[in-house]
């Protein structure tokens, strides 16, 4: 039984041989290695191309923008996992990143996607991009979905990260018209959801980064890759001033049982 198509395994990312490294057409060693940041780096990797000026400045702001939050849910998982196995940094890094879904990191894909489908209603319909963020937006909430990119439990204004990313947007050049959409679906909703839930940086992200040609099935990529670099840091800290346990701790102090008990006598 076959998955996929394929049946001669193939990638267009990287071949070597003795002598030559080669990633995306470039020769590692001669073009790359002390040329390129880590950022652009990654933007090859994945589409093929160098990025331009823009597409450059936007990427790295973003990973600098979602990299570190303090001790959220992923680097106490990670903290706690290391407090556990000191020696297996790889698994608390992982166990760190294995949350990544719809609603920690995962969020910036479902906001794209979100901002990708507003955007072909519009186009079909005459370019209005309120009319189509508002059906768009009153369909999912028919279905009972989140609408992913809006609210925050601390930053209730507006998250602090999403205008420092618009301006760095702006300010590269990066193309405005998913920031617009973002902008139009946070305007609509209250009216369609009956609360303000304002722009996070889950909603930012896709939004800067659609407009400089970032793929839509990678925006998921982008907060994992920014985490690990937080989640190594603070594992660096665990060993050095380990509070994996005083997590854990504190879990049991606050810890409430509801479950029934054995009855007197058994």
């Amino acid at each position: 039984m076959k998955i996929g198509k394929a049946t001669v395994p193939r990638s267009a990312i990287c071949t070597s041989n003795e002598d030559t490294i080669v990633v995306r057409g470039h020769d590692l060693a001669q073009e790359l290695i002390g040329q390129v940041n880590f950022g652009d780096y990654f933007f090859l990797l994945l589409t093929g191309r160098k990025p331009d000026a823009a597409a450059s400045a936007v990427l790295n702001a973003t990973l600098v923008a979602i990299a570190e939050h303090g001790l959220v849910p992923s680097v106490q998982a990670a903290r706690m996992t290391l407090a556990a196995a000191p020696d297996a940094m790889q698994g608390a890094v992982a166990a760190g990143l294995l949350g990544s879904g719809s609603v920690i990191l995962g969020a910036s894909e479902t906001a794209g996607r979100l901002y990708v489908e507003i955007d072909e209603a519009a186009k079909a319909n005459g370019g209005d991009l309120r009319a189509a963020a508002r059906a768009v937006v009153a369909a999912r909430r028919e279905k009972k979905l989140p609408i992913a990119g809006y609210g925050h439990p601390e930053h209730k204004r507006r998250d602090p990260r999403v205008d420092a990313l618009f301006q760095a947007s702006l300010r590269a050049g990066g193309g405005q018209h998913f920031v617009e959409i973002a902008k139009v679906v946070e305007d609509i909703i209250p009216g369609v959801v009956g609360k303000d839930l304002k722009l996070n940086v889950s909603g930012a992200i896709p939004a800067v980064l659609l407009g400089v040609g970032f793929p839509v099935n990678a925006l998921r990529g982008v907060p994992m890759l920014a985490r690990t670099a937080s989640l190594i840091a603070h594992l660096s800290e665990e060993l050095n001033d380990p509070i994996g346990f005083a997590l854990s701790y504190q879990a049991t102090r606050e810890f409430e049982y509801t479950g029934g008990m054995p009855e007197a006598g058994r």
